[in-house]
């Protein structure tokens, strides 16, 4: 069995979103969540944090959520971190952009609050299976 998914690094520039996702993935699912409002905050943020496995949003302000992989991509320690992208943009054509700049996965907005740590959960078990 891989290594238990404790540290989830959420990329999201609506503060609604980052409150209801927080407390989803912190009480309901047990993990440790640090929230960045931009890519070049994730980018600040993420060496430090070292998380396990990183939320991001597709559309923000500044970088998008696509470029922001492709930074993070860049960073060794990062090249093979599980990155799902969290949106409203769920068009087949869309998911598969996604997947081919490397996403594992892509949850639809709006999220279930409820599901959302074991629809993470569930990814992580997929790519550490």
């Amino acid at each position: 069995m891989a290594d238990k998914l404790t540290r989830i690094l959420y990329v999201e520039d609506e503060p609604d979103i980052q409150t209801v996702a927080r407390l989803a993935l912190e009480t309901l699912g047990g993990f440790t969540v640090e929230i960045c409002s931009s890519g070049n905050e994730a980018l600040s943020r993420a060496p430090v944090f070292q998380p396990q496995l990183i939320l991001l949003d597709v559309m923000m302000p500044g970088m998008d959520g696509p470029t922001t992989l492709k930074m993070l991509r860049a960073l060794p320690q990062f090249a093979d971190t599980p990155v799902v992208f969290i949106t409203a943009k769920v068009q087949a054509g869309e998911v598969a952009d996604y997947k081919k700049i490397s996403a594992v996965d892509v949850i639809p907005k709006p999220f279930d609050p409820m599901t959302l740590s074991n629809q993470v959960q569930a990814i992580w078990e997929r790519c550490h299976g």
